[in-house]
């Protein structure tokens, strides 16, 4: 059998474990590239991966590298290849394009010069050609380009490889199948499951961990149950082979089966919502594993003891994301989680895959090993712990830097510090007084060795110090702080007690949002003619993104007699905005009870009417995904999401990346057809996703919502007017 190159990609993160995997096939793995492995083999060791690759993506069959360094050439090179043997004439066709350089900007561009010359090659005399079909093609073209090379292939997986088909029901789970079964085997579990240990998720969710950790205990092939693939109707199949390799997988699916029920291995999966239950149990039965798995409605603190000799994995990913809940709160979820495994599964081994990692410390046992991975865009870490006295530790929060003394220990540093404060109080303080703004940025790590952002509150200041990079210790940090607590009083003319310092990460997930102490210390302050709640102490954000300032005054000019929505409100600031600048009504949804709270407080301030201008806790994702009400048409909306979250009280997982153009598409079903919604966020790396700009009319305003104190900062957030085409 002929030797043929192949392109296998995965999640980021996964290209070691596939490089494995792959050889485990009979492919020879070349090299590693983003998101991916490239490989010889022979078609089978290709059906093989198709068929039995729990970690792939995609098996692309590679055909040619192609000169893209003008859409000329790539036209020509693609109009060259033997398409005559990968497609029939009388057959369909789609083209997967990704990437872009000078010469294609576009990647819908440049999947029609791909296209034009594919049909090229082979239209006949008489104008016969292949078709066009997004939907059901007979063959999928993988194009590829990377700076001035195009690489060229067919897709023989047809759909993602990591749906198994067993996950149908809407509401996306937080992990894909393909992460859960890399975090399996990270986690040593084939190794246990050989020895007869069980596994058991005791936050499972829909089930997908322990779907994916019985099919492999049991030797399922992950596409078994898939009927149809992208290599079905290439006239390169092998039809004789692919029958004897799922006939091979069928037997070894029988053994398997044969081997559990002579071995006492479970398989449990336990959570809190009967619904999420429901739908795991459906997940399990889709399947066919339905009378193998254990699926139960259970709190953790109610995790049965296990029973067994062989100890076994207990792997479990918690809740977390931008938005989640309280630090206590969470920090008490992961500590009940350490109780309750340490009490039930003493000898086990415990797994515990998260976006914040600080939180393992919460757990009372002391990690052996870290993984870094990444659940979709979002850094993660998965955490290995053996359960057992000698990994025990105390149980506690995340770090909190602890109270600084106000102490200069080298007065050159310091007075460069004091001297830049000045500098800009003069600056940006002058022109604040001349606006009539009271809140404000005046420092944002101007100095790289003051890594911190001070904000004026109406006479307060809130400072917010940066982690440290890695080249400053820990002890060098916090001298620095103790520096700036120093000169801040004097430089600003204010006194000490009036400041507030926390340390925060930059763009660090959940950190954002988290509540900190309970103070209660809330006051008002004034911007364009509205008053707003800010509280500086209880969390890590005030209840006031200063950023957006210029977003809402632009909001209140234009609000006048006109319908407002306001998506994932926060404290409902942009809302106050509206109703002050005369919006006959207003709808602000947010999932967290205590920013609807604080949102309704702040328009009770301004005296709006809050039978007119109502603020409801609601899941944002869920709410756009259902059909509109009669009353549910607005002149303007905003929409600021976060940038990732999977709370606990969300139907799906929120990726501001992969996610923002159904949003948009769905608040744009609510939008009056003069309408404009107001679409922002602050992910430093978002890209507009070309089919909004191809949908609607698009007009980017990030940098005229940026006023004079974050003009230094250009990548704080990005901000579009989207109206509907006329």
């Amino acid at each position: 059998m002929s030797e043929l190159n192949f392109f296998v990609t995965c999640p980021k993160g996964l290209e070691y474990l596939l490089e494995a995997e792959l050889q485990t096939f009979g492919m020879e793995p070349l090299r590693n590239a983003p998101a991916g492995v490239w490989a010889n083999g022979t078609l089978e060791s290709g059906y093989r991966a198709c068929l039995w690759s729990r970690l792939a993506n995609r098996v692309i069959l590679h055909l040619a590298d192609v000169d893209a360094t003008s859409a000329d050439l790539m036209l020509g090179g693609v109009t060259d290849l033997p398409w005559e043997n990968h497609i029939p004439v009388t057959g369909s066709l789609r083209v997967n394009f990704v990437g872009q350089n000078d010469a294609i900007r576009n990647t819908q561009f440049g999947a029609q010069r791909v296209k034009d010359g594919i049909v090229d090659r082979l239209r006949t005399a008489s104008g016969q050609r292949p078709s066009v079909d997004a939907k059901d093609p007979d063959v999928t073209i993988s194009a590829r380009l990377h700076r001035g090379v195009l690489s060229v292939g067919i897709d023989l997986s047809g759909e993602s490889l990591h749906k198994r088909g067993y996950r149908t029901e809407k509401g996306a789970a937080p992990l894909k199948e393909n992460l859960a079964a890399a975090l399996l085997l990270r986690s040593g579990w084939p190794d246990i499951a050989r020895e007869g240990g069980s596994f058991l998720d005791p936050m499972c969710g829909s089930g997908t961990l322990v779907i994916e950790a019985a099919m492999m205990a049991m030797d399922l092939a992950p596409g078994r149950r898939r009927e149809h693939w992208g290599f079905s109707r290439w006239p390169g199949h092998d039809a004789e082979l692919w029958l004897g390799l799922r006939q091979e997988a069928e037997k070894r699916a029988l053994e398997g089966r044969q081997r559990l029920s002579e071995q006492p291995i479970r398989f449990s999966g336990y959570d809190q919502e009967p619904a999420v239950i429901a739908t795991a149990r459906n997940n399990a039965g889709r399947a066919g594993l339905g009378e193998q798995i254990t699926l139960e409605t259970r709190d953790i603190e109610a995790l049965p003891a296990e029973s067994g000799t062989v100890p076994g994995l207990a792997l479990v990913n918690p809740p977390y994301g931008e938005r989640l809940s309280e630090r206590k709160e969470l920090a008490a979820l992961y500590s009940a989680l350490g109780e309750a495994v340490k009490r039930a599964l003493p000898g086990w081994r415990l797994g515990v895959f998260t976006g914040a990692p600080e939180y393992g410390k919460s757990l009372g046992l002391r990690s052996y090993k870290q993984y870094r991975l990444y659940n979709g865009r979002l850094p993660a870490r998965l955490l290995l712990f053996t359960v057992d006295e000698a990994s025990a530790r105390t149980s506690r929060a995340p770090d909190v830097p602890g109270e600084i003394t106000p102490r200069i220990t080298n007065q050159e540093r310091a007075a460069m510090l004091q001297n830049r404060l000045r500098k800009n109080m003069k600056t940006i303080g002058q022109w604040a007084r001349k606006q009539g703004i009271g809140c404000y940025r005046l420092y944002d790590a101007d100095m790289p060795e003051f890594a911190f952002a001070i904000d004026i509150y109406e006479g307060r200041v809130h400072v917010q110090e940066y982690v440290a990079p890695k080249t400053i210790d820990e002890r060098s940090a916090r001298e620095r702080l103790a520096e700036a607590l120093a000169v801040i009083p004097d430089a600003l003319g204010i006194d000490g007690a009036d400041i507030v310092c926390k340390q925060r990460q930059r763009q660090a997930g959940l950190n954002q949002y988290e509540k900190r102490e309970a103070s209660g210390e809330f006051f008002n302050v004034h911007e364009h003619g509205c008053v707003l709640r800010v509280n500086l102490k209880d969390y890590l954000d005030t209840g006031l993104f200063l950023d957006h300032r210029p977003v809402r005054h632009w909001i209140q000019q234009h609000a006048g007699g006109k319908r407002f929505l306001n998506l994932f409100c926060y404290t409902g600031a942009a809302t106050v905005h509206a109703a002050v600048g005369g919006a006959s009504r207003s709808l602000s949804l947010d999932m967290s009870r205590t920013y609807v709270n604080w949102a309704q407080d702040n328009l009770a301030l301004n005296r709006a009417d809050l039978s007119r201008h109502r603020v409801e806790q609601a899941d944002c994702l869920q709410w756009l995904a259902e059909n509109p009400g009669p009353d549910q048409r607005f002149d303007l909306i905003f929409m600021d999401p976060p940038t990732f979250s999977n709370s606990a009280r969300m139907a799906g997982v929120l990726d501001i990346q992969r996610d923002h153009a159904r949003l948009i598409g769905q608040a744009m079903q609510r939008l009056t057809s003069e309408g404009t919604l107001i679409f922002s966020n602050n992910f430093r790396r978002f890209k507009l996703d070309n089919a909004v700009e191809e949908t609607f009319a698009v007009t980017e305003v990030s940098r005229e919502t940026l006023d004079k104190d974050f003009q230094r900062n250009a990548r704080i957030h990005r901000c579009w007017h989207i109206q509907h085409k006329t």
